[in-house]
């Protein structure tokens, strides 16, 4: 069976997770959800005679659903019957779709790479063609579309209390890694009863980094698999694509970040090969790649990424 969770007021909440916030909706392990997102606040919306398509529930969501956090608007909590702290949530992302023919670019003072270079407020709105999959840039450039959600995460410790969305950290939640597309595979170690898994933070494309604060923002439609794991063991997210494995560091400081990705990918190695640590820690020298995923969330990102076929040839 595929459940369907739409947005709007009743099942979004803007700007933050919470281990306490009622579940919009609870499934079995291994259920497939069909998730709907929104994107962005009033400022963000092009003019309603633009003839572009604004999803109706967004309106709605505007003036009903008040701005706890900064942050992002998100569709959630999906519940995971049995789910406990200890465990891991896979999270199959089986497709992701656009559900708008727009996004939105914004560039604010004091934020981003540069936050004292740009100190001028601009919001671009870009139209985005749904056939060829582009965005079209002012200046002329399509820009190939890669929709990905930026935002997938489950409730954090309940100790934590109410927190942001800006900033990931070891539910997940934004962690904008543009290899999070459809076919990819997101492990969130769970941290609360029932897991409470949301997601939001559209992107039609986003490079690493995502310097400026933001990438093509928009509204989409994601259809995901969540299966229980009580085989694995987590401290923080982890992902692994059709070729890759992806270990994630979640920090203020990029040091730290490369240190942690390492670190978990060293271990993820040993685990699945039988190599000693010093022979993963070569293999990473060799033939892992250190990428950095966003510097703007005060907790920057690193994941490092190892092909997966590699790991096969000469294991213990």
């Amino acid at each position: 069976m595929t459940h369907h969770l739409k947005a709007s007021p009743e099942t979004c909440a803007w700007g933050y997770f919470d281990a306490a916030l009622a579940p919009a909706l609870e499934v079995e392990s291994g259920s497939v959800v069909v998730i709907d997102t929104v994107s962005g606040g009033p400022g963000q919306i092009p003019d309603p005679a633009s003839g572009r398509h604004i999803p109706p529930e967004l309106f709605d969501i505007h003036a009903r659903s008040p701005r706890q956090e900064p942050g992002h608007i998100l569709t959630g909590p999906v519940a995971v019957t049995g789910a406990r702290p200890g465990q891991v949530l896979q999270v199959d992302i089986l497709d992701v779709t656009l559900r708008q023919d727009w996004g939105w670019n914004i560039i604010r003072p004091l934020s981003g790479t540069l936050p004292l270079e740009f100190p001028e407020a601009r919001t671009e709105i870009i139209p985005l063609d749904l056939d060829a999959m582009t965005g079209q840039l002012s200046w002329g450039l399509e820009l190939p579309l890669k929709p990905f959600f930026g935002v997938m995460g489950v409730a954090p410790p309940p100790n934590w209390g109410r927190i942001s969305t800006i900033q990931p950290r070891a539910h997940g939640g934004n962690l904008d890694n543009k290899e999070l597309v459809a076919g990819t595979t997101l492990f969130l170690p769970v941290h609360a009863e029932g897991a409470l898994f949301s997601c939001g933070d559209g992107h039609g494309v986003q490079g690493d980094g995502e310097v400026c604060v933001t990438a093509i923002e928009t509204a989409l439609q994601g259809r995901f698999r969540l299966t229980l794991r009580d085989d694995m063991e987590l401290s923080t997210p982890q992902a692994e694509t059709p070729t890759h494995l992806i270990t994630m560091g979640l920090h203020e400081d990029l040091n730290r970040c490369a240190e942690m990705a390492l670190r978990e990918m060293i271990a993820l190695i040993v685990a699945r090969t039988g190599l000693s640590r010093e022979d993963a820690y070569m293999l990473c020298s060799l033939a892992g790649d250190l990428r950095i995923t966003q510097t703007v969330n005060g907790n920057k990102g690193v994941h490092m990424m190892m092909e997966t076929a590699l790991l096969s040839q000469g294991a213990v």
